[in-house]
C-alpha cells in the first residue's frame, strides 16, 4: 500500500467481539490505520483498553464523550474511512442501519460515510434466519453494503449452524479487495 488507508472498525455487542482484537491487530500489522468504535453493548464483551492498545489509537465509544473537541466526531470518522468494517455486526446493529436509525456513534458514522461499508454478521442461527433480519440484509445489499459471512460453525448457544462471524483471514481479504 502506497498511502496509509484507514479502517474504521465498528464493534457491536456480540460474543464474537473477542475476534475483533485479532482483527484490529492484524489490520495494523498490514499497514492500516485502525480507528475503533465500540457500542455500549460491545463493552460487555471486550474492553476499550484492549482495542486501544492493539489499534494504537483512541477507541471511540459515544457520541458525546469528548465535548472539548472542536470537530464533529462522527463526521470526521466517516470522512477518514477508506472502509467502514463492522465486525461483529449484530442483528440489532444491522436492523438499525437498514432502517436509517442513527442513535449511537457507530450508526451515525455509517450513515455519514461515503466509504464502502463491510458488514461481518454474528448472531444465533434463529436470528440470522429470521425473515425480517434477512430482509434487512437484502435491503443493505441492494443499497451497496457488502457482507462477509456469516459462516457455519459452533455458536455461543452450542449449536453448529450458520451465524458464526467469518474467520479473521476472510474478513481481512474482503477489506483488501475493497481498498485496492
Amino acid at each position: 500500500m502506497k498511502e496509509k488507508k484507514t479502517i474504521v472498525l465498528g464493534i457491536s455487542g456480540s460474543i464474537a467481539a473477542f475476534k475483533s482484537a485479532e482483527l484490529a491487530s492484524r489490520l495494523v500489522q498490514k499497514g492500516f490505520e485502525v480507528k475503533v468504535i465500540m457500542t455500549e453493548a460491545a463493552e460487555q464483551f471486550i474492553t476499550p483498553l484492549t482495542l486501544q492498545v492493539l489499534s494504537c489509537n483512541k477507541v471511540y465509544r459515544g457520541m458525546f464523550e469528548d465535548l472539548d473537541a472542536w470537530e464533529v466526531e462522527h463526521v470526521c470518522l466517516a470522512d477518514s474511512a477508506s472502509v467502514v468494517l463492522i465486525a461483529p455486526a449484530t442483528a440489532n446493529c444491522i436492523g438499525k442501519i437498514a432502517s436509517g436509525i442513527c442513535d449511537d456513534l457507530l450508526t451515525c458514522v455509517v450513515a455519514a460515510t461515503k466509504a464502502p461499508v463491510l458488514i461481518a454478521p454474528a448472531m444465533n442461527d434463529g436470528m440470522y434466519e429470521n425473515k425480517i433480519i434477512q430482509e434487512n440484509i437484502g435491503r443493505l445489499k441492494k443499497n451497496g453494503y457488502r457482507f462477509v459471512g456469516p459462516v457455519k460453525g459452533r455458536l455461543a448457544c452450542g449449536r453448529v449452524s450458520v451465524g458464526r462471524m467469518s474467520d479473521v483471514d476472510d474478513i481481512i481479504e474482503s477489506v483488501l479487495r475493497l481498498v485496492r
